[in-house]
């Protein structure tokens, strides 16, 4: 099969995240079956045009910022004959490549924005972004999907797509990299964030659960870089937490490894993701999760079983649930053995064989358009 991908950005694009090692998770291992992968995607100042990344032939046009009006004109140049499908990542502001013209195009969705956009960007930034992706359901009609989870299919349908329209695949976790090691557990309670330091992530909700547990020996770890470091080095420093609230920055996977296997539990507090894959990570090493009942997150926490799930934004609620961890080790060894049980069901393996069954049977359709 000859597959076209259609995303911003690549894995080693300096401002890649979450989306784009799940692309490349899964349709690396398609390119590694004999698959012929292509990837159309935006670039940054310096880097190269052209490349293969995990067997992936990447064709690089413009920025972060000018892709979307290079995109196009890039693909009636060099690629439109080529594919026997067009799949659009559609993870940023939608490029309704179903427009395009290709003989079958369907849409990868890891999540979509919606009013979350106006927590994290400047009003006029968020409302173009909210507007870009209302005309969803009528620029895609007829298209079939690819969803990574139950809630965004759910926020699919409420835009206006058929539900028959949307096969959820979820994404995979490399269980061989991350793995338990009980030895490694900090003797005293140790909580950990993992991600963006980004507004939208409500960090700053696990910052003030965390002061609100009242326990001097705990500590709470904060791994990752982002533009809202500042304002919640702030916040700890107001609420008198001393060096028991410690900022890592972005650290590397061995330091990932390290810091969820010493963790009691992870903490989420984010409003609204695609999925948690961070949650999943945690399991496997098995660590408890505390998160926010969010949409996505709640997929990958089994309440009251691997972790515990709290209404977002409720601070005295999250940090209660981290009080009964911290009081109890035999607690966090218990939800943390089914934890690895419950991360031990997702694999890349599976995702990447379930994404080419279904796109096998969208080439082998007639168009619906």
């Amino acid at each position: 099969m000859k597959i076209l991908l259609v995303n911003w950005q690549d894995r080693e694009n300096p401002q890649a995240g979450g989306a784009e090692i799940h692309l490349h998770e899964i349709f690396g291992r398609l390119a590694a079956s004999g698959h012929d992968v292509r990837l159309l995607c935006g670039g940054w100042p310096g880097c190269p045009p052209r490349t293969e990344l995990d067997g992936i032939d990447v064709h690089r046009v413009g920025t972060r910022h000018t892709f979307p009006f290079f995109a196009h004109r890039y693909y009636i140049e060099h690629l439109c004959d080529w594919p026997d499908v067009l799949v659009e990542d559609i993870n940023k502001v939608p490029l309704y490549t179903p427009r395009w013209g290709a003989k079958r195009t369907v849409a990868l969705v890891p999540h979509l924005f919606g009013s979350t956009a106006f927590q994290e960007l400047a009003a006029p930034l968020a409302a173009a972004v909210w507007t870009a992706e209302r005309p969803l359901g009528r620029a895609y009609r007829g298209i079939p999907f690819e969803a990574i989870s139950e809630s965004t299919a759910e926020d699919l349908t409420g835009r206006g797509i058929p539900r028959a329209l949307v096969k959820v695949i979820y994404p995979g976790i490399d269980t061989r990299a991350f793995t338990p090691n009980p030895a490694e557990r900090s003797p005293t309670p140790v909580f950990a964030y993992l991600g963006r330091l980004k507004k939208y992530k409500g960090v700053h909700f696990a910052i003030r659960a965390f002061a609100k547990l009242g326990m001097p020996n705990a500590v709470l770890e904060i791994a990752g870089a982002g533009d809202y470091r500042p304002a919640l080095e702030a916040l700890a420093k107001s609420l008198d937490l001393g060096d028991r609230v410690r900022f890592l920055g972005r650290i590397s996977e061995q330091e990932k490894l390290a810091l969820l296997r010493r963790s009691w539990a992870l903490v989420f507090a984010s409003p609204k993701e695609g999925w948690g894959i961070t949650n999943l990570e945690a399991a496997a090493c098995a660590t408890p999760v505390v998160a926010s009942n969010s949409p996505g997150i709640r997929e990958t926490v089994r309440n009251g079983s691997t972790g515990f799930l709290v209404p977002h934004g409720d601070v005295t609620a999250m940090a209660a649930a981290l009080r009964r961890l911290a009081e109890s080790r035999d607690l966090v060894a218990t939800l943390g053995h089914a934890a690895l049980s419950f991360a031990e069901g997702f694999t890349w393996e599976h995702a990447a064989e379930e994404t080419h069954r279904h796109l096998a049977r969208v080439v082998e359709e007639p168009s619906r358009r």
